[in-house]
C-alpha cells in the first residue's frame, strides 16, 4: 500500500460518522411521565433499600404537602412480581408520600414525577449517583416556599427541610412575593436573580407585574427604573454626611437605620434630619477655631448661603495664570493640600473619633487655606464654607474680597515693571456676541427656572439636528483633549467624561428633553434585545441611525442652568447662542409656557408676557396670580408663543433696535406717532369703558 492509499486510509477515518448515541442524547429523551403511588416500590438495588424511615420523614412528609414535588424520583421499569415502577432514587421521598397515605392526606391514586431509566449504564449510575435528575430551578424553590409560607410553615422549620440557611429562606420568602409573571420570567432566563431581588424591592405589586411583563416580552429588565423609583427620598449610609460623624453619633442621637436583607444596598437612614443636626455640629466643633482666628466660616449640609456679592470664589489655576516662581509655589501648597487630604481620608477609614479627626481636618484646612492664598497671588480668604464631603468628611470652598481695578498710570517704567511679572499671553478666541440676560425683577429662583427651560429647548433643537450636534462632540472633544488635557480618567477606554442634564430642581419636559429621552429608552430596548455589546450593536447601525444617536446623546449633555442672577455663564451663553443659531432653535416649535413654568413668575411678568403675545386685558390686572397663570398659558398655547428669555439668540426686534438707536437708516422712521400719540396704540372698545368708568 502506498502513500496515496494510506491518505485515502486517513481519510476515510477521519470523516467518519458517528452512529452512537451521546449519554447526553439519552438523558434528552428519557421518559417523564405522572405514575400512581401505587405503582412505586424501591428497588432492591437502592443503596439503602430495607432501611427503616428516619425520624425527618415526617418534617418531608409536610415539606411535600406543602410545597408539592419539586424532583422527579429516577425509577426502572418493574421485573416480574416488582411494581410497575422501582424506584433507583428518591426512596425518601417515596416514604414521604406514603406517610401521607397514612395519615389519610392523600390516597395511592395521587401521581407522582419519575424519571424512567431503560438503558442499563444509566439505571447503575442512578444508584451510585443522587443528582442524576435535572437540578431545581431557583423559581420552583421560590414557589415551593411561598406555599410553606401560607401552609404555616415556620422558617426554620423551611430551612431544615430544604437544608437551607434562615437567612437564605428569608431572602427566598421575600422573593415569592413577587407576581406570578416575574418568577415565569425568572424560570425563562429573562430575568436573572438580582434583578428579581431588585423587583422584590418595589412596594407597588402592580408595578412589579408591569416590570416583568416587559420583561417577558423581549423588552429588556429596566433596572434603572426600579433603582430611581428606590432612591427618590431616601438617604442610605453612603451620605457625605456620614464620612465624618460615623454611625455611632447618629445612632446614639436617636438617628434609625434599616438594613437590606439581600445585603447588596447599602443602610436606609430614616431620620435625614437627625443625620443634619449631628453632622452640623461636629462640623461647628471644627469650624469654632478657625473663627477665633478672624475668619467668617459658615456651615451647610443644604443650600449653599448667601454670601456677599462682593466675594469671589477660589477657582483652579492653570500653566500661565500666574508668573513661574508664583505657579510654583501654588503647585507646591496644592500638592500640600492634596497631601493633607489624602491623611484625613485615611483617618477616617480608621475612626471617627474627634480628636484625630480634628487633627487631620484643621490641617487640610489650612492648607487649602494657603493653597487658595498662593492662586489669588496673596490675597487671603476672609470667608470660608464647610459642606459635606463623602471622601474627606468635609468639603472646604474659599472666599476672598474681589480685587478692585485700579487704573495704573501708563509710564515707562511702570510698563517696564509690568513686563517683567506679567505671564506669556495666551490665545483668546473670538467672543461671540450674546444678548444681556434679563435680571430686572427676576430673583434667583425664576432665574434658574427660565434657563433650566430654556436649556431643555435647546436641546430638543440639538437633538434633531445631528450635524450641528456631530459639530459640538467635536468641539467638546477638542476643547478637552487640545486646549486643557486635565480630566477624570475613566475605565472606558476613551478618557472623555459626559453626564446627562438632570439639575435637581429641574424637571422633565414631556415635549422636549422628555422627548429625547424617549427616543434613548427606545434604543436602549433595541440594545437590549439584541443580545450584542453596545460597540457591536453601534458599529452595525446605520449611518443616519448613528448620527442620530450621536445627536440625542451630545444634547442631553447640554448644561447651561444658571442657579442665580449673579452667576452668569458667559462663556456657555456664547456657545449656546452659536449653536442655537445653526440648528434653528425656537423652543415654541415644542413647546409654549406651562402652568409648572408660569408659576414662578411674579405676576407683573406675567402681565408683561401678555404684552408681548399682543394679547393685553385691563381684565388680567384683576385676576388673582392663580387664576391668571391659565390664562397666559391659554393665549401662550393659541398663539404658538414662548418668551424671548428662553432663546438663546437676541431676537431679530432687538436687532432692529439697535440698529436704529446706532444711527441706521431705518425704513420706519417717517412712521413715527406725533406727539399727540395718534397711532402709538389702538383703544379697544373695552378699554374706552374702562376709561369712562374711570373718568
Amino acid at each position: 500500500m502506498g502513500l496515496a492509499s494510506g491518505r485515502r486510509a486517513l481519510m476515510t477515518r477521519s470523516t467518519a460518522v458517528a452512529v452512537v448515541a451521546t449519554p447526553f442524547q439519552v438523558a434528552s429523551t428519557r421518559s417523564r411521565p405522572l405514575v400512581h403511588l401505587r405503582d412505586l416500590d424501591i428497588a432492591p438495588e437502592n443503596l439503602r433499600f430495607g432501611e427503616p424511615p428516619d425520624d425527618d420523614i415526617p418534617l418531608l412528609a409536610e415539606t411535600l404537602f406543602a410545597a408539592g414535588q419539586l424532583q422527579p424520583l429516577t425509577v426502572r421499569p418493574g421485573r416480574k412480581k416488582e411494581a410497575a415502577h422501582m424506584a433507583l432514587d428518591g426512596r425518601r421521598r417515596l416514604l414521604a408520600l406514603r406517610l401521607l397515605v397514612e395519615q389519610g392526606r392523600i390516597d395511592d391514586s395521587f401521581l407522582v414525577d419519575v424519571f424512567v431509566e431503560t438503558d442499563p449504564a444509566r439505571q447503575a449510575a442512578a444508584v451510585l449517583l443522587t443528582n442524576t435528575a435535572v437540578p431545581v430551578h431557583i423559581a420552583d424553590v421560590i414557589t415551593a416556599i411561598g406555599r410553606m409560607l401560607k401552609g404555616k410553615l415556620g422558617v426554620p422549620t423551611i430551612a431544615k427541610a430544604l437544608g437551607y440557611a434562615e437567612l437564605d429562606v428569608k431572602r427566598l420568602a421575600a422573593l415569592s412575593s413577587l407576581p406570578d409573571i416575574a418568577l415565569q420570567a425568572l424560570r425563562l432566563g429573562r430575568l436573572n436573580l438580582r434583578q428579581a431581588r431588585l423587583l422584590a424591592r418595589l412596594n407597588d405589586a402592580d408595578e412589579q407585574a408591569e416590570l416583568a411583563r416587559m420583561t417577558l416580552e423581549g423588552h429588556g429588565f429596566q433596572d434603572w427604573r426600579v433603582t430611581e423609583k428606590l432612591d427618590e427620598g431616601r438617604v442610605t449610609a453612603r451620605d457625605a454626611r456620614c464620612a465624618l460623624i460615623g454611625p455611632e453619633r447618629y445612632t446614639q442621637a436617636g438617628g434609625r437605620t434599616e438594613t437590606d436583607l439581600f445585603g447588596e444596598l447599602p443602610p436606609v437612614l430614616l431620620d435625614p434630619s437627625i443625620l443634619t443636626e449631628v453632622w452640623t455640629k461636629r462640623a461647628r466643633e471644627i469650624a469654632l477655631v478657625h473663627e477665633a482666628e478672624g475668619l467668617t466660616v459658615h456651615v451647610t449640609a443644604g443650600p449653599a448661603p448667601d454670601l456677599p456679592e462682593d466675594l469671589e470664589p477660589a477657582g483652579y489655576v492653570y500653566g500661565g495664570m500666574l508668573p513661574a516662581a508664583e505657579m510654583a509655589d501654588y503647585r507646591d501648597k496644592r500638592d500640600a493640600f492634596n497631601a493633607a487630604a489624602e491623611a484625613v481620608t485615611e483617618v477616617l477609614t480608621e475612626t471617627t473619633d474627634a480628636e484625630p479627626v480634628d487633627m487631620a481636618i484643621d490641617a487640610m484646612i489650612r492648607a487649602r487655606l494657603a493653597m487658595d492664598q498662593a492662586g489669588w497671588g496673596g490675597r487671603a480668604a476672609t470667608t470660608v464654607v464647610l459642606r459635606p464631603a463623602a471622601r474627606t468628611g468635609i468639603e472646604i470652598q474659599c472666599f476672598t474680597p474681589e480685587e478692585p481695578e485700579v487704573e495704573e498710570e501708563a509710564d515707562d517704567q511702570d510698563t517696564e515693571a509690568t513686563s517683567r511679572v506679567a505671564p506669556a499671553p495666551t490665545y483668546q478666541p473670538p467672543s461671540v456676541e450674546t444678548p444681556e440676560p434679563e435680571t430686572e425683577g427676576v430673583n434667583h429662583a425664576l432665574h434658574a427656572v427660565r434657563t433650566d427651560v430654556a436649556t431643555r429647548g435647546l436641546i430638543r433643537a440639538l437633538a434633531d439636528d445631528p450635524g450641528i450636534a456631530f459639530t459640538a462632540l467635536i468641539a467638546r472633544l477638542f476643547g478637552q483633549v487640545a486646549i486643557r488635557t486635565h480630566g477624570q480618567r475613566s475605565e472606558a477606554a476613551l478618557a472623555l467624561t459626559a453626564s446627562a442634564f438632570k439639575p435637581a430642581g429641574g424637571r422633565v419636559i414631556d415635549s422636549l428633553d422628555g422627548d429625547v429621552w424617549r427616543r434613548i429608552e427606545d434604543r436602549r430596548a433595541a440594545w437590549e434585545a439584541s443580545g450584542q455589546t453596545v460597540i457591536a450593536w453601534i458599529h452595525a447601525l446605520a449611518h443616519g441611525d448613528k448620527m442620530a444617536l450621536l445627536a440625542e446623546l451630545t444634547a442631553l449633555t447640554l448644561d447651561l442652568r444658571e442657579e442665580r442672577t449673579t452667576l452668569i455663564r458667559r462663556a456657555a451663553r456664547a456657545e449656546a447662542a452659536e449653536l442655537a443659531e445653526l440648528c434653528g432653535a425656537d423652543i415654541a416649535l415644542h413647546w409654549t409656557p406651562d402652568a409648572e413654568f408660569l408659576k414662578s413668575h411674579s405676576k407683573p411678568l406675567l402681565l408683561k408676557m401678555l404684552e408681548e403675545m399682543d394679547r393685553a386685558d385691563v381684565r388680567a390686572a384683576l385676576l388673582k396670580k392663580s387664576d391668571l397663570i391659565p390664562w397666559v398659558e391659554e393665549n401662550a398655547a393659541e398663539k404658538v408663543w414662548a418668551p424671548a428669555s428662553l432663546s438663546w439668540t437676541t431676537p431679530p426686534e432687538a436687532d432692529a433696535t439697535a440698529t436704529s438707536e446706532t444711527g441706521a437708516p431705518d425704513d420706519d422712521a417717517d412712521q413715527t406717532p406725533s406727539d399727540d400719540g395718534a397711532g402709538a396704540f389702538e383703544v379697544t372698545p373695552l378699554g374706552e369703558e374702562a376709561l369712562g368708568a374711570a373718568a
